[in-house]
């Protein structure tokens, strides 16, 4: 079957709601290894559900954001072809973003899936990566490059609040010491957490959640899955890939990937029609998690597009067993 060229919102409506039947379905299946702490069992588990659900999908898909290199991954590896469809497309994937969370029953496990026009979503090198993440307020008002208390206090006035009253995701590394005392120094509080910088950018990325800020630095594919939700979001990442040795400098330049460079939202998700789709698996501060009942399951998903400028927050049960019942409530 020949692909053809994407007109209007054609990727969007037609895709951007599947999206969540993928990401519904690696968090039912990881959902089953919850608390159970085999990260590798997880892993496998949402990756085997995601692959199937996409095969299905009326695409012909690259995976450029996925579980590694060809000779390291089984399945959702880095250049696969999914799907024998006709929408060409390019993937940005993490079945189970915070394996070692989900595994442990820790809060913040999600699926994720980005889905856009070929070229849509840079194709990263497996490294890591300085960020800054800011609500849409601030977005076209930081820098990378500036000083954290500069930021923060350009972030406090696009906000309307004092730096005392922010408060900054950070991952609980032992390189961010020095990050985390300017943080607080500068008078921000500063929320720590283990795993899952996807979700710590969306909670960034949408009001309410009392997060206002991601700094430091994180694998540099998730970089590339958050840059497609806070396009949608009208949020700003900001990033410069990080080389550790000469091995990786040579990677960079065979990529294109410029280590003095801070890339924008818009470089790391140049996509004119972008579809994304988070579900939890455990419960956190933007998603709850899956919950099971006899024969079935709820789920919740947050699902956007950029083109068509919906974010639709989906609350489903899912009847998994012949003759399962269950009585709806909110």
């Amino acid at each position: 079957m020949t692909t053809r060229a994407l007109t209007n919102n054609d990727l969007e409506h037609a895709l951007v709601l599947e999206t969540a039947r993928v990401t519904e379905a690696a968090a039912l299946a990881a959902s089953r290894l919850v608390g159970m702490g085999d990260k590798n069992a997880v892993d496998a588990a949402g990756t085997e559900a995601m692959r199937s659900v996409l095969n299905s999908l009326d695409i012909r898909g690259t995976v450029v954001i996925g579980e590694g290199e060809m000779d390291e991954a089984p399945m959702l590896y880095i250049g696969e072809t999914l799907g024998q469809g006709r929408y060409e497309v390019d993937i940005a994937v993490d079945p189970v973003e915070g394996t070692v969370v989900t595994a442990k029953g820790l809060p913040n496990g999600l699926a994720v899936i980005a889905i856009s026009e070929k070229g849509g979503l840079m194709h990263a090198p497996d490294c890591y990566m300085d960020k800054l993440v800011v609500p849409p307020p601030a977005a076209g008002r930081v820098h990378l490059d500036w000083p954290v208390e500069a930021n923060l206090a350009a972030i406090a006035q696009s906000l309307d609040r004092k730096v005392e009253d922010l408060l900054v995701v950070i991952l609980d590394r032992e390189r961010h010491q020095d990050l985390i005392a300017r943080v607080r120094g500068a008078g921000a509080r500063v929320k720590l957490i283990g795993d899952g910088d996807v979700v710590a950018s969306l909670a960034v990325g949408v009001r309410g959640t009392g997060v206002h800020a991601l700094m430091g630095s994180g694998g540099a594919p998730e970089g590339v899955l958050s840059a497609a939700a806070l396009k949608c979001l009208g949020a700003e990442i900001q990033g410069r890939f990080m080389a550790e040795d000469d091995a990786q400098r040579a990677r960079f330049v065979e990529m294109g990937v410029d280590e003095h460079r801070v890339y924008k939202t818009n470089e790391l998700a140049p996509g004119r029609q972008m579809a994304f789709a988070a579900t939890g698996i455990t419960n956190g501060e933007l998603l709850e998690g899956v919950r099971r009942f006899g024969g079935g399951a709820r789920t919740h998903t947050v699902v956007m597009g950029y083109a068509t400028r919906v974010v639709r927050f989906l609350d489903s049960v899912h009847l998994e067993e012949d003759g399962a019942r269950v009585v709806i409530r909110v």
